[in-house]
């Protein structure tokens, strides 16, 4: 019997609602009951399909969770091999003074691993959840956090702010690094990636860069994202506005000078400043529409240090396939914590 702990943003548009679930392995079933401000809504009970889209349904009704973008996830997994593992809320100023505030799960090992999520996402996005759930299995600590101006952090969201975020991994960094902590690697996903490649072309204190599904090129996808004219229509308004893409998402603007921003960065070229000293391992979705899988071999080609993955029929978030990718995160981490050994030995 398992405990989970499931975000209602999905269900209800309120994250700060939760459903408390027991479920059975054997019969492949769950009941719960809600906890914060919502226990007048009773007791429910669902399956969980074994295989594809993950499907909660309640009282025989059910409600693809796909339709909104989300996914069920676990937040939480108790696992009785780990006892030891904490959890705790750490707020960390950036170098402009905003309050970045992240989830600490702490083994007690000196090392630990740094988790960035992708644009307009936050260290709550189910890949970066289940990515600390499968490091905390293996006994790794990790940080999963939120950037600038994203969930709980303090400051304005910006479409482009590459370099701003990279700074925030600076400050994330140096903040274990002076507790005595080894920052044994950073994983990013899609914007997050990017942000911790331009990390690592920029400060030389990290021994593994993981790039889920990163961007060689970030004028690849603006045409699709705002339309053939959003040239025009920024020089004539000064900004395009955008609607949230699923529910419980918020509207944003996108100004010249945050497109400007992501334009003027060539990320190959930012690429070749990564010392060689330095591995990066670059995992993409076969079937990524969003950021298309040409953009890892490209990385392939130019970064000397590398391996390439390749999840076949995986899409940009990885839907299906959240068991590989996380298998082969911690497997890399594990590879990277053992030639440490070797090396000291």
């Amino acid at each position: 019997m398992y405990e989970i702990i499931l975000t209602l943003s999905i269900i209800c548009g309120n994250a700060n609602s939760y459903l408390k679930l027991a479920y059975c392995e054997q019969c492949k079933s769950l009941g719960g009951e809600l906890i914060s401000h919502l226990k007048n809504v009773g007791t429910n009970h669902g399956i969980i399909k074994e295989k594809g889209k993950k499907t909660l349904c309640f009282n025989s009704n059910s409600s693809d969770l796909s339709q909104t973008g989300s996914y069920f996830h676990n937040l939480k997994m108790a696992d009785a091999q780990n006892p030891s593992f904490q959890q705790q809320k750490v707020i960390i100023r950036n170098k402009h003074g905003n309050r970045l505030v992240g989830i600490l799960h702490e083994s007690g090992t000196q090392e630990i691993a740094i988790l960035c999520h992708g644009l307009r996402a936050s260290k709550e996005n189910f890949i970066m959840t289940n990515l600390a759930a499968a490091l905390e299995n293996a006994g790794i600590s990790s940080f999963r956090f939120d950037f600038t101006g994203n969930g709980e952090s303090e400051g304005s969201f910006e479409f482009g702010s590459y370099w701003r975020e990279a700074e925030d991994i600076r400050a994330v960094a140096q903040h274990f690094q002076e507790t005595n902590r080894t920052v044994i690697a950073i994983v990013g996903h899609s914007k997050g990636a990017n942000a911790a490649l331009l990390y690592a072309s920029k400060y030389h204190d990290t021994k593994t860069i993981v790039n889920l599904s990163g961007s060689h090129d970030l004028k690849v996808g603006l045409e699709n994202r705002f339309g053939k004219d959003f040239m025009e229509r920024l020089t004539k308004e000064g900004f395009i506005e955008l609607k949230a893409e699923s529910a419980g998402g918020i509207d944003y603007r996108v100004t010249e000078e945050s497109l400007k921003d992501r334009l003027n960065i060539i990320m190959i070229e930012e690429c070749l400043h990564i010392d060689k000293e330095c591995r990066v391992f670059t995992v993409h979705g076969g079937t990524d529409t969003i950021i298309p899988v040409v953009a890892a071999l490209e990385f392939a080609k130019v970064l000397p240090n590398h391996k390439l993955h390749i999840i076949e029929g995986a899409d940009h978030v990885y839907t299906d396939h959240q068991t590989e990718l996380a298998s082969f995160v911690v497997d890399v981490i594990k590879e990277t914590l053992q030639m440490d050994l070797l090396n000291a030995s």
